[in-house]
């Protein structure tokens, strides 16, 4: 019994590396800037823990297999251990993860800890159940103010945008993201009600929105084309409808998307949302 046990965690963990090493088990295309090096960074990560994890299971084999109930009287024995080789090993194990840690904190911070350029092109996202609103300053690049006592989702004012103030007479607030391609992008991210995520895989960009904070996030996307966007925080019964699309499109074509009136800038990207198919990866 011991026997066929041991081997049977050898080829659970022998099919289990495998999997992640024959390449179909990965994240679809990273679109964006910092992509490459999140995507350097997982991997670093998994062929650590893979080795730590073969090794930790060739061992349980090992064991299994050598102190298998047998007619011989070789049994396991107990040991109160070595206190210099426990500190070695949990030396060693401190190093390499806090390593691990270190790297990833870094290429995290550069997209976390660093401003937005000041050309970047933003957008105020206001995440509701169940729904996303994207709002956009229209043509003279200003965001008209917006007061919560004025948000009426009967009347289609998500966002609480103020009728009076002259630089709203240009916004727009549609359901889909549209940006730019190989130009920065800062997103403002709101919640009017319950804690949700933005998230967008090919990114490589996930992010929480919380009621009463707006936080500020940038990335910089590379690629042309359509992608899910959806809310990766239950947020309540009908979470799982709450999905939007994010349209990359050519930097001369986005510009004159964004400077259509409300109704114009609506019909267009409606369009534009049935021209591009969904690329998954």
């Amino acid at each position: 019994m011991g026997r066929a046990l041991a081997i049977l965690i050898w080829l659970l963990t022998l099919g289990t590396v495998l999997l992640f090493t024959n390449g179909g088990l990965w994240f679809p295309k990273a679109i964006s800037e910092h992509g490459p090096a999140y995507d350097r960074q997982f991997l670093i990560t998994i062929i650590v823990v893979g080795i730590a994890f073969a090794a930790a299971n060739i061992g349980l084999g090992i064991a299994l297999w050598r102190f298998r109930s047998t007619s011989s009287n070789e049994r396991a024995v107990y040991s109160h251990g070595n206190n210099r080789l426990e500190v070695v090993w949990t030396v060693v194990t401190a190093a390499v993860f806090i390593t691990l840690a270190l790297l990833g904190q870094s290429v995290w911070a550069k997209l976390h800890f660093n401003k937005a350029n000041e050309d970047a092109f933003r957008v105020s996202v206001v995440g509701q159940q169940f729904q996303w609103n994207f709002h956009y300053a229209g043509k003279d690049k200003k965001f008209g103010h917006t007061d919560p006592t004025l948000i009426k989702d009967v009347e289609l004012n998500f966002v609480g945008l103020d009728p009076n103030d002259p630089d709203s007479k240009d916004d727009t607030v549609v359901t889909s993201l549209v940006v730019p391609v190989n130009h920065q992008v800062e997103l403002m991210l709101n919640s009017k009600d319950v804690t949700h995520s933005f998230w967008v895989p090919p990114l490589r960009f996930k992010q929480d929105l919380v009621p009463g904070m707006v936080i500020r996030v940038h990335f910089t996307p590379t690629q042309v084309g359509k992608y899910e966007l959806a809310c990766a925080e239950l947020c309540g019964a009908l979470h799982y409808k709450m999905k939007s699309y994010m349209l990359v499109l050519p930097e001369a074509e986005h510009k004159a998307l964004v400077e259509l009136p409300q109704n114009q800038f609506q019909a267009k990207m409606t369009e534009l949302l049935k021209t591009y198919p969904i690329i998954t990866n």
